[in-house]
């Protein structure tokens, strides 16, 4: 017999498999892809006709640390993840992503990153 914990897990894996069929980044519209943990979180600029990530961080490298020292709500902590990922991605030169929410929820976390990332100016 499953645990609550395996269902739900396995239910994010079903639903982020079905949004993966939907979205597919490519060279002019990679991917941002975020991944949302208890603790953590992470966001990744795919391309996927290469395979190759073209930006990506964490809640925990040393570069988010820095600046996040002051802030103590996630939520918070998780649209200053959105607005560094999408300044790294303007370095790069990417402009427009398409988003990929990883089978959560466009709630809470995930839609901080989103939304600091629109913000800063990436276009989904």
């Amino acid at each position: 017999m499953k645990s609550k914990a395996q269902k739900k897990r396995e239910g994010r894996i079903r639903r982020h498999a079905r949004v993966r069929k939907q979205v597919k980044g490519s060279a002019n519209c990679p991917r941002l892809c975020v991944f949302r943990s208890l603790k953590n979180v992470s966001a990744q600029i795919i391309d996927d006709t290469r395979g190759v990530t073209i930006v990506g961080i964490s809640s925990v490298s040393k570069e988010f640390a820095k600046e996040a020292v002051k802030l103590k709500d996630k939520t918070a902590r998780s649209g200053l993840l959105g607005k560094l990922i999408a300044q790294k991605a303007m370095e790069k030169g990417v402009k427009k992503v398409c988003f990929d929410r990883g089978g959560n929820a466009y709630h809470g976390r995930v839609r901080a990153v989103a939304e600091a990332a629109r913000k800063e100016g990436l276009e989904f």
